[in-house]
């Protein structure tokens, strides 16, 4: 029997995913548990096992293809039954389709869709003429930029062989085909625009003016969430220095120590264990609204998000009970999550429950920001570079080391006393570091 496998729902309001990486092909014998596929949805990137033993019938979809939760993903072929028999027992008709190129454009070709639920069958497109039977002419699959190069070039893209997915036709084999006719007459590839879609005496060479690249999974959830954010919470922000002299000597001192057991000590872990202690003695920045039911919910666990610039955006992963562990603990996890968002690695258990979030643009250059709140969260703690500027301790002015903080709430959650009354505790806590220890 056959075994239609959609994709599945991985939880946290996931609509979507792209595919990324296929790990089988048909024909392939797969066990229950091994990975089928590599997908990015809007949180992270996870392997997608096989729910049955079989053999693969049909892959559903091509890499970079956007695939929604609840869709036909892989037709997998259960014992009792050959994959030719799947294939006779599915009526087909041809219907066009656009697929994604290997430059984020779209190829135009045709592809079998099944006609029992809409699920794609294994295509013929390319097999040889059977006998006594008329063959169909054979319509490439292929990219844009392929078939407008075919067409400036005066090349019948029917005719050239594709090494792409599927056969498909890429600019690569149409510039191997000319070279093999050798028409010296032919524009080289350089001199092919991808954008060239205008006939060819307006065709003018140089530069293009814009480069498109398609919308990764992340990209659109951060541009969702900010929208989401501004719209739904009503920000402010306030700003304060704090001298950190005092923090400066402590992590010198054991900067070292906590090397030698391979954890790196930045200013970050003391940041992350001063807001916890704050958010225990101040609540309200630890809650949420909740419009809909007319009531509050207050957090009783201080779950801190650190925003980590990722290479494919941002993300902010989750100290989970920071207020329990001791700096050494919170310097670990820092440093474990931060090379798991870098490596695309972060789960969706990275990433939930998180009550308060923190960011450090001060790392790039920046002294001062207003972040945007991490909706439905109810404050965000903003960390600028740190300064040396002129202070007055004692009636006298001395080198002082100054951090600049940037705090965020949502106005309708937090009046300003309250944030000033927790900022200031934030700072006491960073000034003087032992206070951690003298806590209740």
């Amino acid at each position: 029997m056959k075994f239609t496998f959609n994709f599945p729902d991985l939880g946290e309001g996931l609509e979507e995913g792209t595919i990324m990486e296929w790990y089988v092909k048909p024909g392939q014998q797969v066990k229950m548990g091994e990975s089928l596929v590599q997908m990015e949805t809007d949180k992270v990137v996870a392997d997608i096992p096989s729910p049955k033993n079989g053999v693969i019938a049909k892959l559903i979809g091509e890499v970079g293809d956007v695939i929604k939760v609840g869709s036909p993903l892989v037709i997998i072929q259960i014992e009792g039954e050959t994959s030719e028999q799947v294939k006779e027992d599915t009526k087909t008709t041809t219907e066009p389709v656009v697929e994604p190129d290997e430059e984020g454009g779209s190829v135009v070709g045709t592809i079998e869709v099944a006609g029992k639920g809409d699920i794609m069958a294994p295509s013929d497109e390319g097999d040889s003429e059977t006998e006594g039977e008329t063959a169909m002419p054979r319509k490439a699959l292929a990219t844009p930029v392929a078939r407008a190069m075919a067409k400036q070039m005066g090349i019948d893209i029917n005719i050239i062989s594709g090494s792409g997915p599927s056969g498909r036709v890429k600019k690569e084999d149409i510039l191997n085909y000319n070279s093999k006719t050798g028409d010296s007459d032919i524009q080289s590839d350089t001199e092919i625009s991808r954008a060239s879609f205008v006939p060819k005496e307006s065709y003018k060479q140089g530069p293009e003016d814009v480069t498109y690249k398609p919308l990764t999974q992340i990209r659109k959830t951060i541009a969702k969430n900010m929208l989401q954010s501004k719209h739904n919470a009503a920000h402010m922000s306030v700003f304060e220095e704090v001298e950190i002299s005092a923090l400066m000597d402590v992590r010198s001192r054991y900067k070292q120590k906590f090397a030698d057991k391979g954890v790196k000590l930045t200013y970050l872990p003391f940041i992350v264990k001063a807001v916890a202690q704050a958010l225990k003695q101040h609540p309200q920045l630890n809650s949420q609204i909740d419009t809909e039911n007319n009531r509050m919910i207050y957090r009783n666990r201080y779950h801190i998000g650190i925003a980590v610039d990722a290479p494919d955006g941002l993300v902010v992963p989750v100290i989970r009970d920071a207020d329990r562990l001791s700096i050494f603990q919170i310097a670990g996890q820092i440093g474990e999550l931060a090379n798991k968002a870098r490596n695309r690695k972060l789960t969706l258990e990275d990433l939930k429950d998180g009550s308060f979030s923190i960011t450090s643009f001060g790392s790039f250059g920046g002294i001062y920001a207003t972040p945007v709140l991490n909706f439905p969260q109810a404050g965000i703690l903003g960390i600028g570079r740190i300064l040396k500027t002129p202070v007055v301790k004692g009636d006298e002015i001395v080198i002082g080391n100054i951090m600049p903080l940037s705090l965020t709430v949502d106005h309708r959650v937090v009046d300003g006393g309250e944030t000033t009354r927790f900022i200031y505790k934030v700072m006491e806590y960073l000034s003087d570091p032992i206070s951690f220890l003298m806590e209740e």
